[in-house]
């Protein structure tokens, strides 16, 4: 029986498109097969690499040869049937049960030990080769991230310009991209909510499609729109030296809200305290449930031995560490004229802010250094070096944007403490008149940590707001005495911690 199949591969869609390497494989078998009076019954023809297993129109002309359809197959080269030793040893099954393998560029007689052997050579050659080719490329891949490039296609809001070059910001989607992150950072929008929103602006896919909502939500856990680029099979980051689109705050924020629920869904009951406080035990929001007209909030993990909280008492732990923030007439009578001087005094004060901002940067830049040291020595693995790694370098991006700022003047560190003083001594009152929603967003704005465990509430303020709370505490003897002694000490500590950007995002309201 002289009925073949002929087979002819090529790696990519692209290349099958183009034609010239399947037509040229197809004549040189024709050819074949007329010489050596060979009918060939069936085309094999796919577009996959032979790099690893899995080719679904290989598999089914495997199949079809060994139910007898036919007497043999005529490929190409050995290097067209595979590049893998595991689709070259079904291929010698083949071979060994009497089925014709023959390759129309090469003259092997596979039934001879010599033969044979050579085509083994040929295909360990071919499997080399891939291994090479995959390992030069991988090079290249990490040759370009070290270089500050992202040598794949640019997200939604930049553009390619060209191999061995940055990505540019589109200046049609960029706006709409940062509008997506300042939205959700919100907390007022989920991400099915903020798609639809988004495409009512008009944001569309790199193609003019729309984009789904699994795609916003990759948007938003991109770090790459802050300056960075994270590999997120390996967890790598290096820094990108394309144009940031937003900031490492900004970026934080949104992940905070992204990976601080479990499930997002439609709201029966507006509670005060909705997925405000966690249960430590088993890191879940409370839910908020009313009996009697009281309003309870309690964990619902099944073994969760936390007991129902009411909302009375989470919000007297709230006003506890709130009135800690009150400011006596005497220490407001000082930090005015001590806020007028440090306004005067602001170019001093910003050559002072930026070379703490420098001296900042600098320690990070030394900590990367002796991490990655640690990792050489054997003193840390690789799990623990990137997550540390990864850190730092989100540290160091939220100094560069504080330190852009410092240098381009959008700051004032002087107005920044203003605010914070402001904002801390009239939260008490601002939380005791506000509106639901805005409690909520006062709450977020002045804690870190907002916890219940066992028949203990946790309630933090954030930083800088806990060292303001916290002023008397190392003094003994009347605060009222103490006041001017306290603000000396207090007021640099509290512009370090703003210079070096740890700090929450705070404004007047």
């Amino acid at each position: 029986m002289n009925q073949f199949y002929g087979y002819i591969r090529v790696s990519t869609v692209k290349q099958g498109e183009q034609g010239v390497s399947l037509e040229q494989q197809r004549d040189a078998i024709q050819r074949y097969a007329d010489k050596n009076q060979l009918n060939i019954n069936r085309w094999f023809e796919e577009q996959e690499t032979a790099a690893k297993r899995g080719r679904p129109v290989f598999g089914q002309m495997l199949k079809n040869l060994k139910t007898g359809k036919a007497a043999g197959v005529i490929i190409h080269k050995i290097d067209r049937s595979a590049r893998n030793l595991k689709d070259w040893a079904d291929l010698g099954e083949l071979i060994d049960s009497g089925i014709e393998v023959r390759f129309a560029n090469e003259s092997l007689d596979l039934h001879s030990r010599g033969g044979r052997l050579s085509a083994d050579i040929q295909a360990v050659v071919a499997a080399d080769y891939i291994r090479n080719l995959r390992e030069e490329t991988k090079k290249g891949f990490y040759g370009r991230l070290k270089q500050g490039l992202f040598p794949m296609p640019a997200p939604v809001g930049y553009l390619n310009v060209g191999k061995g070059q940055a990505k540019i910001l589109d200046l049609q989607k960029a706006p709409l991209v940062k509008q997506a992150f300042e939205l959700y950072s919100t907390g007022r929008l989920n991400v099915v909510e903020l798609t639809q929103e988004m495409y009512s602006r008009g944001l569309r896919g790199r193609k003019g499609q729309r984009i789904t909502w699994n795609g916003m939500g990759k948007i938003l856990n991109n770090a790459f729109y802050t300056g960075l680029i994270k590999l997120k099979k390996t967890g790598d980051v290096f820094t990108g030296v394309h144009e940031p689109l937003i900031s490492q705050a900004l970026f934080n924020r949104v992940q905070d809200l992204l990976h601080g629920k479990v499930n997002r869904k439609s709201i029966r009951h507006e509670y005060l305290f909705r997925q405000m406080f966690v249960c430590s035990q088993h890191g879940r929001h409370l839910v908020g449930e009313r009996q009697k007209n009281i309003v309870y909030y309690r964990c619902h993990a099944k073994d969760c031995p936390s007991r129902c909280f009411r909302e009375d008492r989470l919000e007297s732990a709230i006003v506890q560490q709130l009135k800690k923030l009150e400011f006596s007439q005497e220490e407001k009578n000082y930090f005015r004229p001590k806020l007028r001087q440090l306004k005067a005094n602001n170019v001093l004060e910003q050559q002072n802010a930026i070379k703490s901002a420098e001296l900042a940067l600098a320690h990070v830049a030394d900590r990367l250094n002796r991490l990655t040291d640690a990792l050489l020595d054997g003193l840390i693995d690789e799990q623990v070096f990137q997550e540390r790694k990864t850190a730092l370098m989100e540290k160091r991006r939220l100094l560069e944007d504080r330190f852009k700022d410092l240098k381009e003047n959008h700051i004032r560190i002087s107005d920044e403490l203003e605010r914070v003083v402001e904002l801390a001594g009239r939260a008490y009152l601002a939380y005791k008149v506000a509106l639901p929603d805005e409690k909520r967003d006062l709450l977020k704005t002045l804690s870190s940590n907002r916890t219940v465990s066992n028949e203990k509430v946790l309630f933090t303020l954030a930083t800088p707001f806990n060292h303001v709370a916290k002023r008397f505490e190392s003094f003994n003897g009347s605060p009222a005495r103490q006041t001017a002694r306290v603000w000396e000490l207090l007021i640099p500590q509290i512009l370090t911690l703003l210079t070096n950007g740890n700090h929450r995002v705070v404004e007047a309201r």
